[in-house]
């Protein structure tokens, strides 16, 4: 709605008002509302208030599709993740989202339910959408064809002046233009298997993922290490992978596992809401906890107090993940290639831990 020229302030016709309304009324160039709009060129204060006041008055929206015709990248950022529901995923993507809105970017959402195409699909609409950063948000199935396809893609948005940002996955190695802003993944399953053995168990039941998608991968690899570190034999036979990550899974393959007798003292869930499962199937046997079966979970979500007894865990610092992927990301240096980094994990001991039983 642009004010007509010498009318009254009250007077106002309800044509869209334009870049040239804005110039005329702030009393300035039509460059410097272009710069105070993309707001990446030095302003004078004085005249950048001007430029928002009459930015206001007139109720302008710019032309952001002109803006992406021109080049280079928008004010906004995408982030793609499996599940939004997931409470360590809403947490990682509740840091991104509130990390942006401070530096004045508006966030689009996608998510993929693990479909590699749906991934690619969003993928290439916030390409389009010019967004200043594509976050891709949770563990992956690594590979050859997915680090070739995602080194394609991480070209592909510098290119075109965007980033590629790898938050909680592995990097894509040197020298490819991509953010990647990790977890210590595998040193907090080791730090929570040597606690489980500290405390003297020796047989203890991994309840876990699918082995080729990196989450499982590092959190195995982990507890693997600390076993062989302390010197406990390793039995193939106690592993229970290619578990969903849900309360249901859990509970089933706990529950499977009690029917056919107990040969575990200790159970390790990949994740806390398996544990929650695993901790359901454990009662339901008659057992207690930790009493006949200790348990341990990873990531810390809510949930990990709310159980009865409290579960120990490993702490992710998930809404932080997201947060430092939005700082390193946009903050990065003019010219930086690869950027990784890692975050710290640490273990939190509560209740769900005690010395073995005899199994």
């Amino acid at each position: 709605m642009a004010r007509r020229k010498n009318d009254a302030p009250d007077e106002v016709d309800h044509r869209q008002s334009t870049i040239k309304d804005v110039a005329e009324l702030a009393g300035v160039s039509l460059s410097t509302v272009s710069r105070v709009v993309a707001g990446n060129y030095p302003v004078a204060q004085g005249t950048r208030l001007r430029v928002q006041r009459a930015i206001r008055e007139l109720n302008y929206v710019a032309n952001t599709h002109a803006r992406v015709l021109g080049g280079g990248a928008t004010r906004t950022v995408g982030f793609i993740v499996n599940d939004v529901r997931g409470p360590a995923f809403a947490a990682a993507v509740h840091g991104v989202e509130q990390e942006a809105a401070q530096r004045g970017h508006i966030c689009l959402v996608a998510t993929t339910d693990g479909d590699p195409s749906r991934e690619l699909a969003a993928i290439q609409l916030m390409r389009e959408q010019r967004a200043a950063a594509v976050f891709l948000i949770g563990g992956t199935y690594d590979s050859a064809a997915y680090q070739a396809r995602m080194t394609d893609i991480a070209r592909s948005l510098d290119a075109a002046r965007s980033r590629l940002v790898l938050c909680g996955r592995p990097s894509l190695g040197p020298g490819i233009p991509a953010t990647v802003v990790e977890y210590d993944n595998e040193g907090g399953a080791y730090a929570l298997s040597s606690h489980l053995i500290g405390r003297g168990h020796r047989r203890i039941l991994y309840v876990g993922g699918d082995p080729a998608f990196t989450t499982t991968t590092g959190r195995l690899s982990g507890f693997r290490r600390a076993m062989a570190d302390m010197g406990v034999p390793v039995d193939e036979g106690l592993f229970e992978l290619d578990t969903e990550f849900s309360r249901a899974s859990g509970y089933e393959r706990v529950s499977a596992r009690l029917g056919s007798g107990r040969d575990f003292t200790a159970i390790f869930a990949e994740t806390d809401v398996i544990a929650g499962g695993a901790m359901a199937a454990v009662y339901d046997a008659g057992l207690s906890v930790p009493g006949d079966v200790s348990i341990v979970g990873y990531d810390d979500i809510p949930l990990a107090t709310d159980l009865r007894p409290s579960l120990t865990t490993v702490h992710v610092p998930y809404e932080e993940l997201g947060r430092a992927a939005v700082r390193v990301a946009l903050d990065r240096p003019v010219g930086r290639a690869e950027q990784h980094q890692v975050l710290g994990t640490h273990v939190v001991l509560r209740q769900s831990v005690g010395r073995p039983a005899t199994a």
